[in-house]
């Protein structure tokens, strides 16, 4: 299956010298800009309803009445809110009540109520109940009080049912709602289905990011000399992607010359020699909180690559190449793994842990797994229209000098996948042109 470009939704015809407003600021004729940084583009309302409606037409067909939400990712996906997100990944203090129909209120962190106000998706901002309730030891206390509120917003707004799910929540939570009745299930996995096609808005949102995310890569590109740290050259993809209206890079994956090799190794203080490879891999939150996923390894010159160095380029280049060739909409993950490119024995050992995963807001469902190791991390699935998926290679060998990323972030379509990810591939370490 042939791989095409992508068409006029690209984000070729984006002016960016326009002014740029906030998703949550308005209407700019009124002077509500909020914010130089979020590329006018898409039609945010449409976005978050959209996502919204997908989310409760699951809702309904599953039996739940609501649905409470702690996970920033989730609460982002239905409502478009933003507040706090890295605190609030490992802080259950805020969390919403999305019922099937009916009001959507938002259990906010103190004295920050006003920065969810200008959204329609928010019908009622009430305090927290549980505000520092885990770091002051006091969540026996405060679980009472929490899972009463929702109850009685459930026999409110419920519809009938007393079916909630929770996408991330502590024991003492969910048994104080089972107390009062509650038939608590654990949706964060059928969330994840729901998001794993993608509306149209939130296609154009990917595009995007992946615009800014690919500057910031190309400024890294840039920077490479000899002397540099992989800290330093970290700190200028992690600017340029702030500069850019990006949010945050989820992972430190950049290494060079011995620490490509095995994958994984963070950005440290070591400074790159001349000659040696250089590995990243973007993990970017970036426009409207979407997920820009794509690696690429570079040389840091004077000189030319080495036949090793193109061997390992060539290698992970060629298992991209084949791994896009295949996809196509109604193939199931399992045959994927099974007509994926075969890694040769000496690269099996530090093989990358997946052939292809989803990408949407971080990286998502599906996780299409090696047919090795099918049994052990693979699902069974179809592939869809309207899913993003990232295609991953990584080749080095057990014990060997270096290692070569590479990974490109793909629309499946209709007809096959389309490129969101434009960044060059490096015609030095190839050996010949593209």
């Amino acid at each position: 299956m042939s791989i095409i470009a992508a068409g006029p939704t690209r984000t070729d015809e984006i002016d960016f010298d326009y002014p740029m407003r906030h998703p949550l600021g308005g209407d700019a004729a009124n002077g509500m800009w909020l914010s130089d940084t979020e590329p006018p583009a898409v039609d945010t309302e449409k976005l978050r309803n959209g996502r919204l409606a997908k989310l409760r037409a699951w809702m309904v067909e599953a039996g739940y009445g609501a649905v409470l939400l702690f996970d920033p990712y989730n609460q982002r996906y239905a409502t478009g809110t933003r507040n706090m997100f890295g605190y609030f990944l490992r802080n259950s203090t805020r969390y919403f009540f999305v019922p099937a129909s009916g009001p959507i209120i938002l259990f906010e962190y103190p004295q920050s109520y006003h920065v969810s106000a200008a959204l329609d998706t928010v019908s009622e901002t009430r305090p927290s109940k549980l505000v520092w309730s885990s770091v002051s030891g006091r969540d026996g206390e405060t679980a009472g009080p929490f899972a009463a509120e929702i109850a009685d917003l459930m026999r409110e707004f419920g519809g009938g049912s007393n079916k909630i799910g929770l996408d991330r929540c502590g024991h003492l939570q969910a048994v104080a709602l089972q107390r009062h009745g509650l038939e608590v299930a654990d949706c964060q996995g059928e969330i994840l289905a729901v998001r794993a096609v993608k509306t149209p808005e939130e296609i154009r949102c990917l595009q995007i990011s992946m615009a800014g995310v690919e500057a910031a890569v190309a400024a890294v590109r840039e920077a490479l000399r000899p002397g540099i740290s992989e800290t330093e050259l970290f700190a200028v993809m992690y600017g340029e992607v702030i500069r850019q209206g990006g949010e945050f890079i989820e992972t430190r994956l950049l290494s060079s010359g011995q620490r490509t090799n095995p994958w994984f190794n963070e950005a440290s203080g070591r400074r790159l020699r001349p000659g040696e490879l250089v590995a990243l891999d973007t993990d970017t939150i970036g426009c409207f909180g979407y997920f820009s996923d794509f690696s690429r390894t570079f040389r840091c010159g004077p000189g030319r690559p080495t036949p090793y160095q193109k061997m390992l380029y060539r290698m992970s280049f060629d298992q991209i190449q084949h791994n896009l060739g295949i996809i196509k909409p109604g193939m199931s993950f399992r045959e994927i793994a099974e007509q994926a490119w075969r890694i040769p024995p000496r690269f099996v050992d530090q093989r990358y842990t997946s052939v292809m995963h989803g990408v949407g807001m971080h990286g998502e469902t599906p996780f299409i797994a090696h047919a090795m190791d099918f049994a052990t991390y693979g699902r069974e699935g179809v592939l869809l229209p309207g899913m993003v998926v990232s295609v991953e290679s990584y080749i080095g060998e057990k014990n060997g000098l270096e290692g070569v990323k590479l990974e490109e972030e793909v629309l499946v379509t209709a007809i096959g996948a389309e490129l969101i990810s434009r960044f060059p591939f490096e015609d030095e370490l190839l050996g010949a042109q593209i």
